[in-house]
């Protein structure tokens, strides 16, 4: 269970980050507390998962998730361009988050 809660909060680091984004600066309201929300979720998710999964390991696998879906997203959305060596770079940590899943005890 723990590893499924990293892994969703995870994936609202990525919706916090780019709500912060878009808030400008936390002017606009609706991004705002999108990224308030999602930022609760997020926190509140990791700090679950590190019940039982080492700090090192799940801060890794947080982050690693939520700047994946990050750049993901914006390279989706036309805000970042899509290069081959970003995306050979995001599919390597990728493949680290998984390894760090796999080792883990």
């Amino acid at each position: 269970m723990s590893w499924l809660v990293l892994i969703v909060s995870g994936m609202f680091e990525a919706v916090w980050a780019i709500a912060l984004g878009r808030s400008e600066g936390l002017s606009r309201v609706v991004p705002s507390v999108v990224f308030f929300s999602a930022l609760l979720v997020s926190m509140g998710g990791l700090a679950f998962a590190m019940k039982e999964i080492p700090t090192g390991t799940a801060y890794a696998v947080w982050v690693g998730i939520g700047a994946s879906l990050a750049v993901i997203y914006s390279m989706a959305t036309g805000e970042e361009p899509f290069t081959v060596m970003k995306m050979v770079f995001i599919l390597g940590l990728i493949g680290c988050v998984i390894g760090l899943k796999a080792v883990s005890h």
